[in-house]
């Protein structure tokens, strides 16, 4: 395993754990925006095995898509998850009056769990 998908997957777990910590002090807005990158992060690493490195959000989804979900390597409920967690990000980031409710904060850390579960086993194959 490469240096730098090493480092994408450290990063999804400590962004996971912040997640989980800051969904338990109620702080819903920034626990999704960590969810988000855990998944963020989990899905650069597996881009990396597949030799396709971008630092666009935009860019990591769509090659999702295209190279995982399209082809049956990822359940397309991953694919729906990481679009829908990307948009609620922005809620949390950008919402300004708008803000995640606790019941969507707590689905979007356990949606980047799964997110990073899968993750690790398509890397264990």
């Amino acid at each position: 395993m490469s240096d730098e998908l090493t480092s994408n997957l450290e990063r999804a777990e400590t962004n996971l754990r912040a997640a989980n910590d800051l969904l338990k002090g109620g702080y819903f807005d920034i626990a999704t925006s960590r969810a988000y990158y855990a998944a963020f992060y989990a899905a650069s690493a597996l881009l990396l095995t597949a030799d396709l490195d971008t630092s666009k959000h935009s860019g990591v989804i769509a090659a999702i898509h295209c190279y995982f979900v399209k082809t049956g390597k990822l359940a397309k409920e991953h694919g729906r998850n990481l679009n829908w967690l990307f948009e609620l990000r922005s809620v949390g980031d950008y919402g300004v009056v708008i803000h995640v409710t606790a019941e969507d904060a707590r689905q979007s850390v356990e949606i980047a769990n799964q997110f990073l579960i899968a993750v690790q086993a398509l890397l264990h194959q």
